[in-house]
């Protein structure tokens, strides 16, 4: 008689195997137990968070919403959008710049190359690792409160983001044109421009969306640290425990970031259509 056939699932696993996963158990557990995460202790606070959606809604009730106070929002918005808007487009070139060098064999094939593509890709990652917040107390302190603070840390942040992944996109493309373009006596500058930036192009206009998303998010978060936008005066109600008006900015910001959103998809989905 033949023995049946064990299926490849319940076959012999590598030890290794088994010990990752034995690995990734305990890791996970640690973590858990170091970050405090209690179902016990949120369930508990039911009763607070009970308080301050009975406080916040309706957003309008108790402290009447002037036209005043709604104009004052109202400027904030359009502050945080202009922040947004400006420091995504100068990240955006100055990210753009640095990729081109940061590209592996794009600009230059030498060994002193080496060293300057290693030296811009060490600036992205400094760019893309320091939180936004961090960027945005030392701007604070060098420019002073308010919108040029915001925007400077923007575009520092749009600079980190975009110049790592408009890197990636120009590493990736076919460059099978460019070569030929180089072998013709082309100048290398002519086949970047001419070959593989116009490759790259969708994928660069779906990241550079993704960082005007991101950066009307981030915006908002800034103003909490004095860097000017909407976030300020949420920071202000939330302080003071004007929760019905905080609910009313907190909603004019949902409704900018749907919008920006449902833009920068309606623009990737024409990008990809037309690739």
């Amino acid at each position: 008689m033949h023995r049946a056939a064990v299926p490849p699932r319940f076959g012999n696993k590598p030890i290794a195997g088994f010990l990752a996963i034995i690995l990734f158990i305990l890791v996970s557990a640690w973590c858990f137990d170091g970050s405090g995460f209690s179902i016990v202790q949120l369930l508990g606070s039911s009763e607070y968070l009970l308080r301050f959606l009975h406080e916040a809604f309706p957003p309008i009730d108790e402290h009447r919403l002037t036209f005043e106070q709604f104009d004052r929002y109202c400027l904030a918005l359009i502050e945080t959008f202009q922040m947004a808007f400006a420091g995504t487009l100068v990240g955006l070139l100055i990210g753009f710049i640095l990729a081109l060098f940061a590209s592996r064999g794009l600009m230059f094939e030498s060994r002193r190359s080496n060293l300057l593509q290693w030296s811009v890709k060490m600036l992205i990652s400094l760019f893309r690792t320091v939180p936004d917040l961090v960027w945005a107390i030392i701007f604070v302190m060098v420019v002073g409160l308010g919108a040029f603070a915001g925007t400077l840390t923007i575009m520092v942040d749009t600079i980190g983001f975009c110049g790592r992944f408009f890197a990636e996109e120009m590493e990736d493309v076919d460059r099978s044109s460019a070569e030929a373009l180089s072998a013709s006596g082309a100048r290398r500058f002519d086949t970047v421009f001419a070959a593989v930036v116009p490759a790259a192009t969708p994928g660069l206009i779906t990241t550079s969306l993704f960082a005007f998303e991101k950066a009307i998010r981030s915006s908002v978060v800034l103003g909490l640290v004095g860097a000017g936008g909407i976030g300020l005066e949420l920071q202000s109600l939330m302080n003071w425990m004007a929760y019905d008006r905080a609910m009313v900015i907190i909603g004019m910001i949902f409704a900018l970031v749907l919008v920006v959103e449902q833009l920068s998809s309606y623009f990737r989905k024409l990008v990809m259509k037309n690739e």
